[in-house]
């Protein structure tokens, strides 16, 4: 335990050393989420909400995560780009799944997914612009260093999708928000078994049977059971992949005057780009 306890302060002395090695303004930033967080953790554990209390202590861990990567690695953040994962990480567990964002507020979802794709992007791009930058014997072009950067991010959305996927078929979960739909166009109900598409139009209500005819479920329209969700996320990270792509384009061709996408470059400690 004294050992444990020990180990725990060392920790937390390191964090604090990478704090003071990063920018006022991303501090500033994550001192105000930070307590946000606490705050929502004290009331969830007041009502009792443990699996929400959870979800606070997780957010907790990722705001600490980006530290202890750049300690790790001897990589810097930029201060624009920590605050934007640091609020992203906010606005996604604290926002979206505690306080329920993702079914009240229209659009919260595609809105965090178009971010990441533009995050990621980032990400990629400041991979393979700085080994492009050090490889003396070969430079890749300023629209491959663009594609890279956008094949990146879709990369890491679709990996994201796939992991939603298998939360949900393995411990049956619901991260592929389900939808409901009016129309079905689908071929199982070809009478003639001819790949012929039948289109059932204003799809009123469904009503679910157990096998013993005990009905289970009624709701309105037909229950999708994620494709839209899926496919919306991968189509606004999509954008922002696109989006960061072309400031990675133009910071190549031009920094000086197009200086977005360097602000948001990882980069290694005593470097500049």
């Amino acid at each position: 335990m004294i050992y444990l306890i020990s180990d725990v302060m060392k920790r937390m002395k390191l964090i604090k050393k990478a704090y003071k090695e990063t920018k006022r303004s991303s501090l500033v930033v994550y001192a105000i989420l930070r307590f946000l967080v606490i705050i929502c953790l004290i009331l969830e554990l007041i009502r009792g909400d443990f699996n929400n209390a959870l979800l606070c202590l997780l957010s907790l861990i990722l705001f600490v995560v980006p530290l202890f990567l750049q300690r790790a690695l001897k990589f810097t953040l930029p201060s624009l780009l920590e605050s934007i994962i640091f609020m992203f990480i906010f606005a996604s567990e604290i926002l979206g799944e505690i306080n329920n964002f993702y079914g009240t507020i229209p659009f919260w979802d595609n809105a965090l997914h178009t971010v990441n794709g533009f995050l990621c992007g980032s990400i990629g791009f400041s991979l393979i612009y700085l080994l492009n930058q050090k490889t003396k014997f070969m430079k890749l072009s300023p629209i491959f260093v663009a594609l890279f950067s956008f094949c990146f991010s879709m990369t890491v959305g679709i990996v994201w999708e796939m992991f939603e996927y298998g939360m949900d078929v393995t411990f049956k979960t619901d991260m592929q928000k389900d939808e409901y739909v009016n129309v079905i166009n689908t071929v199982e109900l070809d009478p003639e078994f001819d790949n012929n598409v039948i289109k059932i139009n204003g799809i009123d209500y469904t009503v679910v049977y157990d096998e013993n005819d005990k009905e289970l479920a009624r709701f309105n329209g037909y229950l999708d059971i994620g494709l839209h969700d899926t496919m919306m996320d991968l189509i606004v990270n999509f954008v922002g992949a696109v989006v960061f792509s072309i400031f990675g384009y133009l910071f190549i061709i031009n920094d000086k005057k197009y200086k977005l996408a360097g602000n948001l470059m990882t980069k290694k400690k005593g470097e500049n780009i």
